[in-house]
């Protein structure tokens, strides 16, 4: 029977957490701070998971949990928290915490759920992982802001489980799924992970740039290669020398390109355009797809020798609708510690089908939080109803002042402006901030006669 320590100075709430979870679980008491640090230092054997409040007499929830990752690293941590302190959780989140809930608790579902998860994450040893912006890569606004790898989702855990063992190898990975799956999150775990992680990773999304401008990119040039090609430029696999280089939807290259990275994968070398002196370069290559590039082989829109390279390890990265239990909890830290989600706008978000997957739930709650009038995220402020179906455009409600009722495109080119006034007019920051391709956002300035 799995044990859970609960530190928890209020006998009311103490008791009802014990009574919560006494059923499925051998439930540990402690009085307040002091206590649970003494259990701790005294215990033989670790607890599935420590359940502590965050202010207490004795010691502090950050010094229990500062206590449980030294004696028992891999036990998960869930802390409690009053409204106006949230900020303290969130600190404990970055120190280490596996979640954190606040008081009063919306439901006993919702405990039983972070506390499943919780075990769930230990028994299989899932990372929770939060990989902020690598040393190839500029912060890109909300892009680089922390996303869970999982939350103990079961279709996830063999996932996590090949990640982590190719890893620590110089594998070539290629990783393939729907798009907002979060193949650039696992990209930068391996990395992460790897005998490289102090070295460069670098990313290029070859979907985003023309052909004559993606060689460039990723090749470099000397001056006066082409017009414009006013200095030496390095290109990005020479920037990534040492370190990790991950081609995002590999599977836009065209033949020509395809033909002149397998030589580079092959022989380690290459030449800048407009160059005639070869270099070489040492690179962990990850590669990432949407599109099924063995059908593509058939068609002979994707070269066979290429394939076999890039595919040495394939993982394949499971859509949202098949890894519900991440949801909620993956929509909670997205939203952040200002707002938070009502009963139906839950049941709202696990009923819809989300085809667009992480990045579709990250811009709908972005919406969101733009719409709201206050903390708590309903339904209708989602944008759906119930069985999670998107709600009429007459029905949403309006981020002006006059209450005037916008259609989704009206504000869809509301928010596109928004951010490009934001970010002072740079396209491809812009694109970086709403989670779409750099063509998918001139598509979207050319519908809706943004400059």
């Amino acid at each position: 029977m799995t044990r859970i320590l609960v530190a928890e100075d209020d006998d009311g709430v103490r008791l009802f957490l014990r009574d919560a979870l006494a059923r499925e679980h051998e439930v540990v008491l402690a009085l307040d701070g002091a206590h649970a640090l003494k259990i701790i230092a005294e215990c033989a054997h670790s607890f599935d998971v420590v359940l502590t409040d965050l202010r207490m007499p004795g010691a502090s929830g950050l010094e229990v949990l500062t206590a449980t990752r030294l004696r028992f690293p891999e036990t998960p941590v869930i802390v409690l928290t009053a409204f106006g302190d949230v900020p303290n959780a969130v600190e404990a989140m970055r120190k280490g915490a596996f979640d954190y809930l606040q008081k009063p608790l919306e439901s006993l579902a919702i405990l039983r759920e972070r506390v499943r998860a919780a075990i769930l994450s230990s028994e299989q040893a899932v990372p929770r992982v939060f990989p902020g912006p690598s040393k190839g890569r500029k912060p890109t606004g909300d892009r680089q802001e922390e996303i869970a790898l999982t939350y103990g989702a079961p279709s996830m855990l063999p996932v996590v489980s090949a990640l982590r063992k190719v890893a620590s190898t110089s594998a070539t990975v290629l990783l393939h799924g729907e798009s907002g799956t979060g193949k650039d999150i696992a990209a930068q775990f391996i990395h992460r992970n790897s005998s490289r992680e102090s070295s460069q990773f670098v990313a290029i999304n070859c979907a985003s740039l023309a052909e004559s401008l993606l060689e460039s990119e990723l090749f470099g040039h000397e001056k006066g290669a082409f017009t414009g090609a006013v200095a030496t430029r390095k290109g990005r696999i020479e920037q990534a020398h040492g370190g990790t280089f991950f081609l995002d939807e590999v599977g836009e290259l065209s033949p020509a390109t395809q033909a002149k990275l397998l030589r580079v994968i092959e022989t380690k070398a290459f030449e800048r355009l407009g160059s005639g002196r070869t270099l070489t370069v040492d690179v962990r290559w990850i590669s990432a797809t949407h599109r099924d590039l063995r059908t593509l082989v058939a068609e002979g829109r994707f070269r066979e020798d290429l394939y076999h390279r890039l595919a040495v390890f394939p993982i394949a990265l499971p859509p949202l609708r098949d890894r519900r239990e991440d949801l909620l909890p993956l929509a909670r830290h997205l939203l952040g510690p200002s707002f938070s989600l009502t009963k139906d706008a839950e049941q709202a978000l696990l009923a819809a089908p989300f085809p667009g997957n992480i990045r579709e739930l990250r811009n709908l709650l972005e919406r969101a939080k733009i719409l709201a009038d206050g903390p708590h995220l309903s339904a209708l402020t989602l944008g759906l109803v119930g069985d999670g179906r998107p709600v009429a455009p007459e029905r949403l409600p309006s981020p002006g002042a006059d209450d005037e009722l916008l259609p989704l495109e009206a504000l869809e080119r509301q928010q596109i402006s928004k951010v490009l006034q934001a970010v002072g007019g740079n396209r491809k920051a812009a694109a970086a901030h709403l989670g779409i391709g750099l063509r998918t956002l001139y598509e979207k300035l050319k519908r809706y006669a943004l400059s």
